[in-house]
């Protein structure tokens, strides 16, 4: 049962082959088995899951009409409150917190019957690209526990991969939701910035932080990220405008006459062997369902992440400055004489990790005085490039692609001690979140040199998610039937578990 689409799930429910509290017992089952292994979980909320679907089991004997994916089990990001429940952002300045209030997507997932099973695993305040920076240790991804599931959503991805949760919420700064997804054979998708309500997503940067659904197929992507989406007066960033036709979409499928635009500048050197193979075939099997396949060009993306870590980390110095041990989570040297900046600087020493400092020092120098103009001021002004480079291809194409990743998943401490190394598994994903567009990354099989998934990258224009699911949805079934059988089946790691 738990290997099952959550878009199957619902339908079983639906039909009284099985129940949401027998369905979340499974799923909690499944966390006990092998979570000790992955460690995608840092909060496993057993009583509060099985309280909401015995709830959900009640309306649904009661003969309430129920959302679709009602009764389904999810996994949250550690970095959405959720009221009464421990949020610590992967970090031990906030650990033991438990927020008073629900986030946004946390209402509309309570809203829709979707039980909610525990908080995953994360980098610290959602900056990384391997789960390594968590305070709480690295998840391990399922299909060599040697190695990454990506970050900062590596948790979600890896519940995703090891069938602990069929869905996931992500959050996606510079490519979280869709890096991790590339290196686990998952689903992730980043809406439209103000698609999805960030009211009650902790701020690493207001500008480029987006929630978004994690699912293991296309479809199961489309009904949660339906579910969660629309307009939040809560969010001044939230867009007033109709929710896209997402599902409808998955269920076409059809790409007959789209254009889909190659990026010339995601496509070059730097990329794997294995993941240059099977972007091509995609290609190839896209153009097979009717498709067009051009090649844009979108020379202003090469200055993108050098642009992204000076947006980003400036506006992590400002959002970090209020954990100041003063109003909530750690506290240290709290002692009989301690002045309030004694207190702040020892509980930020000890609560923030190295790469959270290091963006703070990073964000603050680039927003200190005579030196705000020469680098966040110049970043910004690449950002309007980079949104031109992309209003200026969408006039060729409905949509662009390109590799997810550079790479496989790289072994656990490899790249730890290279910060560049490691910004550069971003290379391809951050100028979705500088322009504000949507991106979603599916798998498009295994590398031949190891046997590791591959993502495949979908961007369209703002507002036009859907048009990422119809191509998602038509490269999902080529490959398919190519492969035979679901990707995740393949997995080699927890076998027999």
């Amino acid at each position: 049962m738990i290997h099952l689409s959550a878009a199957h799930m619902a339908a079983q429910l639906s039909a009284g082959e099985t129940t949401s509290v027998e369905l979340t017992q499974k799923h909690l089952d499944r966390i006990a088995s092998v979570d000790v292994d992955v460690h995608a979980f840092l909060f496993v909320n057993n009583e509060g899951a099985l309280a909401q679907a015995a709830e959900v089991d009640a309306k649904r004997a009661a003969g309430e009409k129920l959302s679709p994916l009602a009764g389904v089990p999810l996994a949250l990001k550690d970095v959405m409150t959720q009221k009464g429940v421990p949020t610590t952002c992967g970090s031990k300045i906030l650990e033991g917190w438990r927020p008073p209030y629900d986030s946004t997507v946390v209402t509309n997932l309570k809203k829709n019957g979707i039980v909610i099973l525990g908080k995953t695993n994360m980098d610290e305040f959602a900056m990384g690209s391997s789960t390594e920076n968590s305070a709480y240790g690295p998840t391990h991804n399922p299909w060599d526990l040697s190695r990454i599931p990506g970050g900062s959503g590596g948790g979600s991805a890896a519940a995703l991969a090891a069938f602990e949760a069929p869905l996931a919420i992500g959050t996606d700064t510079g490519g979280s939701i869709r890096q991790p997804a590339a290196v686990t054979g998952t689903v992730g998708v980043k809406p439209t910035y103000g698609g999805v309500s960030r009211f009650g997503l902790v701020a690493f940067s207001s500008s480029l932080d987006q929630a978004g659904p994690c699912a293991r197929t296309v479809l199961d992507a489309a009904l949660l990220h339906e579910a969660i989406a629309g307009l939040d007066p809560k969010d001044s960033t939230s867009i007033n405008a109709p929710v896209p036709q997402v599902v409808a979409a998955a269920r076409s499928g059809d790409v007959k006459g789209m254009k889909i635009g190659v990026v010339k500048e995601l496509n070059g050197d730097g990329y794997q062997s294995g993941v240059r193979t099977r972007f091509e075939e995609s290609l190839e099997l896209l153009a097979a369902a009717g498709a067009e396949i051009v090649e844009v060009s979108a020379p202003n993306f090469e200055y993108a992440l050098a642009a992204y870590y000076l947006i980003a980390p400036s506006e992590c110095s400002s959002n970090l400055a209020r954990f100041d041990a003063m109003r909530y989570g750690l506290r240290v040297g709290d002692v009989d004489g301690a002045s309030a900046e004694s207190v702040m600087n020892l509980t930020r020493e000890v609560g923030f990790g190295r790469e959270v400092k290091r963006r703070i020092i990073l964000g603050t120098y680039a927003l200190s005085s005579g030196y705000y103009d020469a680098y966040y001021g110049s970043a910004q002004k690449v950002r309007t490039l980079i949104t031109q480079d992309f209003n200026n291809a969408f006039e060729k194409c409905d949509v662009m692609v390109s590799p997810t990743c550079p790479t496989t998943a790289f072994k656990i401490g490899e790249k730890s001690n290279d910060p560049i190394a490691m910004y550069l598994n971003d290379i391809a994903t951050i100028p979705v979140n500088m322009a504000g567009i949507g991106g979603m990354s599916l798998p498009s099989g295994l590398a031949p040199e190891d046997g590791l998934p591959v993502g495949f990258q979908i961007m369209a224009p703002a507002m036009k998610d859907e048009r990422m699911y119809l191509v998602g949805a038509a490269l999902e079934a080529a490959l398919l039937t190519k492969w035979g059988a679901p990707l995740l089946s393949k997995i080699p790691a927890l076998a027999g578990k």
